[in-house]
């Protein structure tokens, strides 16, 4: 993962309620497996298993993030512990075609839970957090960050 998207990313989980964290997630695992795949074509076993322990870290938080008290929980938590059994899979045996069927489930997973964040009108989880404006400024083609209140408002509460 780049920096920039490292930072992207960053600012996105700050200001995100709980359903989109969810899907910052499943974005995250599809990113990793994307990474896995390239160092498969590059032939580099050490970048594709980072890449696949990265994926495998994403999806155990998403099933650490499961309340089992819920119906779908239990549904979730099944397709969860397959996706991390074919990662597994695929670390051990450096294949793609593991890494497919994991691509498969969280593709539609993620596009189930694009649709349900537009319902979530819950506010971020974080709070405390730095308010961040990004815009167009007067160079061409170039993208600044002005953050308010740097100082008055610092630490995250969750």
């Amino acid at each position: 993962m780049t920096t920039e998207l490292k930072q992207e990313y960053t600012l996105r989980i700050s200001q995100a309620n709980k359903t989109q964290l969810i899907t910052i997630l499943y974005e995250m695992v599809l990113l990793y497996i994307d990474e896995a795949e390239a160092a498969l074509d590059a032939g580099s076993r050490p970048a594709f298993k980072s890449a696949v322990r990265k994926a495998r870290s994403c999806v155990e938080e998403l099933t650490a993030s499961l309340h089992p008290e819920y119906e779908l929980a239990q549904n979730l938590l099944q397709l969860y512990l397959y996706a991390d059994r074919e990662l597994v899979k695929a670390s051990s045996r450096y294949e793609r075609e593991n890494l497919a069927h994991v691509r498969t489930v969280i593709e539609r997973l993620h596009e189930a839970y694009e649709q349900i964040e537009g319902l979530d009108t819950s506010g971020p989880v974080m709070g405390n957090t730095q308010t961040v404006y990004a815009g167009l400024t007067y160079g061409k083609n170039t993208l600044t960050e002005n953050i308010t209140d740097p100082g008055s408002n610092r630490g995250f509460c969750v």
